[in-house]
């Protein structure tokens, strides 16, 4: 072939790629996606997923279905989206947990900052300590006053070690200097319904895991994990903060966030990115949301990535902190 034929159909070639390849990607989404959820439905990140994947649905030109992976304290779903085609058809929720694992997990199948591409934040919500309806209980100041003086230590309810129920109460025991006796639970509502009975002192949870027991006048919020009291979330407007007990170095927010496979083409984390932050903005979205006590909070992939960082190096510090060691 002559040299410029040859370089004309080189060139031919190479528009028709960069076309093929644009039109494929302008194309995106042409097939339903896949948010998988790393728990059981019925909580509340399944909720928050559900939410958000309606609002998808109807403006990515996609079907966004969740896909509810639970099983081995979140692994089995978060490794299978990490091992998924990066191709934006598969997207997944991490949250708080998933930043404590590397702590008090030896042999994760699974590197969150290496097998994921961050996408952004969705949102966040501050923890908080219930405690019973009894008078040992009618303020945080009083809870820990009364304990303080127990001949045996008072139970706290947590959901199982290296959780963060666990880690929370193990650092404000640390913080406080009273020591407690640390009883697991198979999660927050078994631990909670023993809390209202009087079973066990207090149980560090959400806002959503409570409300119902809440609602009905069984349990009461002592404090929020957060700096400053919570005014924008009902239920907790006139829970007292951390910096109101004397309490540092014990701000803990869950939080979530949306991920996808590592390599999964920038524009397509973009595109991602844009939809997800506008469902938050959508009333019912945001009404739902705010009824499980989130905080919507969108970001850039940067800002995510750094905070995923951040977090994982927090909770490292913290299990070292109190002693814990991977399992």
């Amino acid at each position: 072939m002559p040299t410029m034929h040859r370089r004309a159909f080189l060139a031919a070639g190479s528009t028709a790629l960069l076309t093929a390849t644009g039109t494929a990607w302008a194309a995106y989404p042409d097939r339903p996606i896949k948010l998988v959820v790393p728990w059981a439905a019925g909580g509340s990140t399944d909720a928050i997923a559900r939410a958000m994947a309606q609002r998808m649905s109807q403006t990515i030109g996609s079907p966004v279905i969740v896909d509810n992976r639970p099983g081995a304290a979140g692994m089995i779903g978060t490794d299978a989206a990490a091992k998924a085609a990066p191709d934006g058809y598969t997207i997944a929720i991490v949250e708080l947990p998933h930043a404590i694992a590397p702590a008090v997990t030896a042999k994760l199948p699974y590197d969150l900052l290496r097998d994921f591409t961050p996408v952004t934040m969705i949102g966040t919500s501050p923890l908080v300590f219930f405690a019973g309806m009894d008078d040992d209980s009618k303020d945080f100041k009083t809870f820990i006053k009364t304990a303080a003086t127990k001949s045996a230590p008072p139970a706290i309810a947590h959901s199982g070690a290296g959780t963060v129920s666990h880690l929370a109460a193990e650092l404000l025991a640390s913080r406080t200097k009273i020591r407690f006796n640390m009883v697991p639970y198979r999660g927050s509502a078994p631990a909670l319904t023993d809390v209202a009975a009087g079973t066990v002192a207090g149980h560090f949870a959400t806002l959503a895991s409570g409300s119902s027991l809440l609602g009905a006048n069984r349990i009461r919020p002592l404090l929020v994990t957060s700096t400053q009291r919570v005014t924008n979330i009902p239920g907790l407007q006139n829970v007292p903060a951390l910096a109101e007990n004397g309490l540092k170095g014990l701000e803990i927010d869950q939080w979530w966030a949306m991920v996808a496979p590592a390599t999964t083409p920038l524009d397509v984390i973009e595109k991602l990115r844009r939809e997800a932050i506008a469902a938050l903005d959508h009333p019912q979205v945001k009404e739902r949301l705010s009824v499980l006590g989130v905080q919507m909070k969108g970001s850039t992939p940067g800002e995510l990535r750094a905070f995923l960082r951040s977090e994982a190096e927090r909770w490292q510090k913290a299990a070292h902190e109190i002693g814990l060691q991977p399992q």
